[in-house]
């Protein structure tokens, strides 16, 4: 049997594809978005500043998240909504089940405002509310 041997150096026997530097990009693509996830609140895609508390638990019920923005916006579902139609928006999320609220606001959001928001939580019926907040380290 005769076997053809290379006649010049640029000739190539036969091509390759490269897996390895593919791996690398997923990974970074990987890296990139589990990072960019850590600083959003679950369910609303909203980057916020949460303050820390000693004492925060899990919730495992269904749950709505009210995002309040240090600029007074709104966000519920992913959507900017202002104070007047947040309790509209609630009853309409509500649907005759029993659910809570979770209502995660910046570290500069004034308690005026997330007493608003909590009473426009009450006036759509729902009495389970909680804050958002990152558990702290140290005392």
């Amino acid at each position: 049997m005769f076997r053809r041997t290379r006649n010049s150096y640029f000739e190539a026997e036969r091509p390759r594809v490269e897996v390895i530097p593919m791996i690398d990009i997923m990974m970074f693509l990987l890296v990139f978005f589990v990072v960019l996830s850590v600083n959003m609140i679950a369910g609303t895609g909203v980057d916020m500043n949460l303050p820390g508390s000693k004492t925060t638990e899990d919730i495992e019920e269904a749950t709505i998240t009210v995002g309040v923005k240090k600029d007074n916006q709104f966000i519920v579902d992913g959507e900017t909504i202002s104070g007047e139609n947040l309790t509209s928006r609630l009853l309409e999320l509500k649907e005759n089940r029993k659910v809570a609220v979770i209502i995660a606001g910046d570290k500069d959001v004034e308690l005026e405002t997330l007493i608003n928001v909590m009473d426009s939580v009450r006036g759509a019926g729902i009495n389970s509310v909680g804050i958002a907040a990152i558990a702290a380290t140290g005392q």
